[in-house]
């Protein structure tokens, strides 16, 4: 049994057989570190010349979209990140200016610096970054257990419970309610939704959210740490149109809200496929698969091929193994993949694409009280340590 938190992101399993450590994590920011890896041909093309600047951000205690609008807005640095980081952790990534003009200085704060390292002749990309390494302290865990955890290769790669919300698991809904056209839903989602995880306060002000003609009575109580909420509830003051509204949003973001539905049907396709029966851990004639280097192709009875599945988007392709269970939740769902070009906000349309089944993590080592691992470009720590520790509730456990 899966705690109710699992669920409402679409796992409905575990794929290890281990009794749960128990335990936490993130006590405190600086007991979770994560830093970016790049490839080895990619650190070779950083020099003291070129036309790109690139950037080591390090941060604690904000994610990486505030970090990047920080930084554009005080200093008109616009940077591209490789990969996204959470609030809740210490963490190292590279980042890279996307303007060659720039004057490039490294930037202090009390949450985040910002050093320049080098330059490149064409801006990085996701390709370059080969992944990321973790440095966790496990507090109050049973360490016997965790030295002999042996099935760090055979994890699920789901996505993890900081793709929709931890507190409140509500961006794939806001995501789903925007792919259906329906922005009122959207907005009602993103401003009123509560969660039983979420802190009272926030919970007391989005009760209050769900009359709309409160909205301009509470406004100036909504916090600052609710950013997006203010920004639609200011829009929504002044001319009360729901499509305007979710355009003032950050198209960042927006595209993120239709990413973590993408991701909540890729959970529950694996969870569906896996409790069936499927062979997830090698692939089959026929499947799509990564090679060594990443790149997509079917399998050619190769060793080194990883097996990969679809995301869903309006590219979608029946030729998979998975079709079944994707057609079966995506009529549960009442959602075709027609569905995931939005005419109305065509920038936030999702063509789909492939992701790995199977979480690739190498170096695993436990030195108590941290574990220690380096896992592939987009897999999510909390999702092997959640194998670990099997938590009754995962957010009282820090994750």
């Amino acid at each position: 049994m899966v705690p109710k938190l699992d669920d409402l992101i679409g796992i409905s399993t575990y794929c290890t057989n281990t009794l749960g450590t128990g335990g936490k994590i993130r006590t405190s920011q600086d007991q979770f570190f994560v830093s970016e890896v790049l490839r080895e041909k990619t650190l070779s093309k950083i020099s003291q010349s070129g036309n790109y600047a690139v950037f080591r951000l390090k941060k604690s205690g904000i994610d990486t979209n505030h970090a990047l609008s920080d930084i554009l807005n005080k200093h008109g640095l616009r940077l591209k990140a490789l990969g996204l980081k959470d609030a809740n952790a210490t963490t190292e990534q590279f980042v890279c200016d996307m303007n060659s003009s720039h004057a490039h200085e490294n930037i202090t704060t009390n949450r985040y610096t910002l050093e320049r390292i080098g330059y490149v002749q064409k801006p990085l990309t996701k390709k370059d970054m080969v992944g990321n390494h973790f440095k966790i302290n496990i507090q109050d865990a049973d360490f016997t257990k965790i030295s002999g955890f042996d099935q760090h290769e055979k994890i699920l790669n789901f996505y993890g419970y900081q793709r929709f919300g931890s507190r409140r698991a509500v961006s794939h809904l806001i995501g789903k309610a925007l792919l259906q056209r329906n922005f009122d839903l959207a907005v009602e989602v993103l401003l009123s939704y509560t969660s039983e995880y979420d802190f009272a306060e926030n919970n007391k002000i989005r009760e209050a959210l769900k009359d709309k003609t409160n909205y301009q009575k509470i406004f100036d109580d909504v916090p600052p740490q609710m950013d997006i909420e203010r920004i639609v509830l200011k829009e929504m003051i002044a001319h009360g149109d729901a499509l305007k509204a979710l355009r003032a949003i950050p198209i960042s973001l927006r595209r993120f809200f239709v990413e973590a539905y993408q991701s909540f049907i890729f959970n529950r396709t694996v969870s569906m496929a896996y409790e069936m029966g499927e062979n997830m851990f090698a692939p089959q004639a026929d499947d799509v698969c990564y090679d060594k280097d990443d790149n997509l192709g079917r399998y050619q009875n190769d060793p080194g091929q990883k097996l990969a599945m679809p995301l869903v988007g309006y590219s979608y392709s029946k030729r998979n193994r998975f079709d079944y269970q994707i057609s079966k939740i995506l009529g549960e769902e009442q959602m075709n993949p027609k569905d995931f070009f939005v005419k109305e906000m065509q920038e936030i349309s999702g063509e789909g694409g492939f992701r790995h089944v199977v979480m690739i993590c190498r170096d695993f080592a436990v030195n108590s009280p941290y574990v220690s691992f380096t896992l592939s470009r987009g897999s999510y720590a909390t999702m092997l340590l959640r194998e670990i520790i099997k938590p009754s509730d995962p957010v009282a456990a820090g994750f």
